[in-house]
């Protein structure tokens, strides 16, 4: 049986609240066994800020120090207060768990007297269309929401895969290590149709008829224009609306992408994922190739030395069941580094199947669950979560097992104030 950490938000106390906003909150803390803090994991939690307004200069910004450890000056966090609307006191509180004690701790939380400039930042290059996430001017990573061509690429493909080298958007590239060394690999020659990290799938199937969004057949991802962002000094989000698009024209699928991107910490960065897929049109169904293999969340990676892949998911039986899986290995300029993922246990046939092919950097959780195909049906989402960690080495299966349990077990929160 499996004991997940269950973050509680026991009590946020109102301690003060004077001209210049030097208000200071404490939050008591439960953090089970203590996997958030050996893994810095992200934490959010719904709060209601009423009394510490969020409209007043700075008070989005927060620092937290713990308060009767034994090292309680190691254990500081900034912290981001995210409004559910411009100016509102409700909204989620998020930031990166530091080490600490296992089971009920307490912090001390300063709102910041002057603006402080995000240390997460998005940028939308103006040239190209293209959104670049950077932490205090070094890249995080490059979201494609505008199409990109495939330029002087087309003439160095073989003529049998020209037809694979197709305009493609809506994709993570270049993705970066904690160096800034690229992770992943764009437009490589034997798979032309390969973009970083990419969500699609081989089959999709519409009114008797079957594209392939995964290799840029007769389906095709493009943005509606329709893309937004949030930055801070924890995390940064990109919110993306694009419509699959049949023959490149006919709006099917109308797809939501949130990008969250986690501040680095010593054990690495964190990046949340989450897809949302509604139906515009009946008759349209997603599945692997052959149903049995490859489809999903893609990662194609830049070429690693020697690379190891390890996949874990627990047995059937288990209680809530762990999936995650870590590509490691020397990249391109850079020391040893790996990329886990872990997936959520509310995706629609949890736990899915991972596939690798190690020859060409390749690795994914699949959906659906081989042998079906996942009707889309009008009005009724379908929701995908994912967690990536970049690590500045193997992370290996303990540090996996916290990440995972960290990522799966959702914050709960009660709130009083005095």
């Amino acid at each position: 049986m499996i004991h997940l950490r269950r973050l509680l938000i026991a009590g946020l106390l109102l301690a003060g609240v004077t001209e210049g906003w030097t208000a200071t909150l404490v939050l008591t803390v439960s953090d089970g066994e203590g996997t958030a803090g050996r893994c810095w994991a992200p934490v959010s939690v719904p709060v209601d800020l009423s009394g510490f307004s969020a409209a007043a200069p700075g008070a989005s910004q927060l620092r937290l120090t713990a308060i009767g450890e034994a090292n309680p000056g190691a254990a500081k966090a900034a912290a981001q207060f995210e409004p559910d609307t411009p100016g509102s006191t409700s909204g989620t509180l998020r930031w990166l768990m530091p080490p600490g004690p296992a089971g009920q701790r307490e912090f001390i939380a300063k709102a910041e007297t002057n603006s402080i400039p995000p240390l997460m930042r998005v940028r939308r290059d103006e040239a190209t269309g293209q959104f670049e996430l950077s932490e205090a001017g070094k890249p995080v990573l490059r979201y494609n929401y505008q199409t990109n061509d495939p330029g002087e690429v087309l003439a160095r493909v073989k003529a049998d895969d020209r037809k694979y080298a197709r305009a493609r958007s809506d994709y993570i590239h270049p993705l970066y290590g904690l160096d800034g060394q690229e992770l992943t690999k764009d437009w490589p020659l034997e798979h032309p149709h390969h973009r970083g990290i990419y969500w699609a799938w081989p089959e999709v199937d519409y009114r008797g008829e079957r594209g392939d969004l995964h290799a840029l057949q007769r389906v095709f991802s493009r943005p509606t224009g329709n893309c937004t962002f949030k930055e801070g000094p924890v995390c940064a989000l990109i919110n993306a609306e694009n419509d699959w698009r049949w023959e490149d024209q006919e709006p099917i699928v109308r797809e939501r992408t949130l990008i969250r991107a986690w501040r680095a910490a010593p054990t690495g960065r964190f990046i949340d994922l989450e897809f949302e897929f509604t139906a515009l049109k009946d008759d349209v169904a997603l599945a692997r190739r052959g149903m049995a293999a490859y489809g999903g969340l893609n990662i194609r990676l830049a070429p690693v030395q020697d690379q190891e892949i390890v996949f874990h998911t627990d047995p059937a039986g288990a209680g809530l069941r762990r999936a995650w899986a870590e590509l490691s290995g020397v990249f391109p300029g850079s020391q040893k580094a790996s990329l886990a993922v872990f997936q959520a246990p509310t995706n629609p046939d949890y736990p899915g199947d991972w596939i690798k092919y190690p020859e060409i950097n390749w690795f994914q959780p699949t959906f659906p669950a081989s042998g079906t195909r996942y009707v889309l049906k009008r009005g009724q989402p379908l929701v995908l979560r994912f967690r990536l960690w970049i690590c500045p080495d193997k992370a290996g299966e303990a540090k996996l097992a916290d990440g995972w349990t960290a990522y799966a077990s959702p914050p709960l929160a009660r709130i009083s104030h005095q």
